[in-house]
């Protein structure tokens, strides 16, 4: 099938996106901390895990009173917790940090009601973010790191979900938008011009096209489209301002399971084929890894570490998988990987061939071409065109 096939063959209404698992626990950009909602068998309570010494540790936070199972947190770069509630209908944001045997905190103030979530950590880790999904209109909203309490950024037309960061300024912000009920496309939002919208990813006209996971250092994205199959929706890589089209590898498409990109290897400058990629898979069997790399044929499929946080993890420069894990004898623990290497990927190696339903990223169009010559200026470092 042609991409102008694909284009032009009437429009069925896809089926709505799974849910992403929400991971067990959030790390902050650099690694250094992280910070999860646990439980004592009787109450939740925040807990900050510290990542960047000898040996991964964990402090309890707990407040006045138990949290709800819902609460969000959010590791901040300097060691607090970004902790969000919700109070008489409003979303009341405050910062915790240990003090001696107790819980300190810094009331930041609230946004009023309505859909609001709170988007992964920010590269810095100063500041922190969320959107407020409004009936056409979508805010973003800086809810930690101003001067005076949650300030509204931007207001970016459209239904907007997900939240992925392109730099590591942390000023160019990807959200999966739905205009009027239309396909959701993935734009990218220029906080550093007051929230400027581009389109970022168009695959096809109709086709439902969502950012999962980008790596500012190689300018690899894990896309989620259903451009290949419509109605069903399929993982696919890309490269940030390569002309090349997606690739939508049949090693990444499992029956009857989710699977979920969480974390992408940093560090591998103009080398997207070689990030090694963490995906978390769910099935009727329970949870388990999966370790890949774009220029392999091949999903590792490993079984998860006792007591793993499900959905969290990093990689370092070298390739070593870290995940944080819980467990009844060790409560604070990192299990480390890494993604085999079988004798036939030791060979260099080309990357799968795209499907001819795939068109380009449209990295390379005039609107976004912009785009990234501003976000370069801004710190953003993009893989060059083909």
């Amino acid at each position: 099938m042609s991409a102008q096939t694909l284009v032009s063959t009437p429009a069925s209404v896809p089926e709505p996106a799974p849910p992403t698992p929400r991971p067990a626990c959030v790390i902050t950009a650099d690694g250094a901390y992280a910070a999860r909602l646990a439980s004592d068998g009787t109450s939740w309570f925040p807990e900050r895990w510290t990542l960047d010494g000898p040996e991964p540790y964990a402090v309890p936070l707990p407040g006045n009173q138990p949290e709800e199972p819902g609460t969000e947190v959010v590791p901040m770069g300097d060691g607090r917790v970004l902790i969000r509630r919700l109070v008489d209908g409003r979303h009341s944001f405050s910062l915790l940090y240990p003090t001696g045997p107790h819980t300190g905190e810094v009331p930041l103030g609230a946004v009023s009601g309505g859909e609001l979530t709170l988007l992964p950590p920010a590269p810095g880790g100063s500041c922190a973010y969320a959107i407020s999904v409004g009936e056409r209109s979508t805010g973003v909203w800086m809810v930690a790191g101003g001067a005076f309490g949650p300030e509204f950024l931007a207001e970016v037309p459209g239904r907007c979900s997900g939240g992925v960061w392109l730099d590591r300024a942390g000023r160019m912000l990807a959200l999966d938008r739905s205009l009027d009920g239309g396909p959701v496309k993935t734009v990218a939002v220029d906080l550093g011009r007051g929230g400027e919208v581009t389109p970022l990813l168009q695959i096809a006209e109709s086709s439902a096209d969502r950012l999962v996971l980008a790596d500012p250092d190689s300018g690899l994205l894990l896309i989620r489209s259903d451009a290949p199959s419509p109605g069903q929706e399929r993982l696919g890589w890309g490269v940030l301002g390569s002309t090349l089209p997606v690739r939508f590898p049949e090693c990444l498409r499992l029956t009857d399971c989710a699977v979920t990109p969480f974390a992408i290897q940093p560090g591998q400058t103009l080398m997207p084929e070689s990030c090694a990629v963490a995906l978390r898979i769910d099935g009727a069997a329970g949870t388990w890894l999966g370790l890949w790399r774009p220029a392999g044929r091949q999903m590792h499929q490993l079984a998860a570490p006792q007591g793993w946080l499900a959905g969290a993890g990093l990689w370092t420069r070298d390739g070593e998988l870290q995940l944080p894990c819980a467990t009844e004898s060790v409560p604070c623990g990192i299990a480390r990987t890494s993604v085999p290497e079988p004798v036939e990927e030791r060979a260099p190696q080309t990357a799968p061939g795209p499907p001819s339903a795939a068109r380009p990223v449209p990295l390379q169009q005039a609107p976004l071409a912009g785009l990234v010559r501003r976000a370069a200026t801004a710190g953003t470092r993009a893989a060059p065109a083909g």
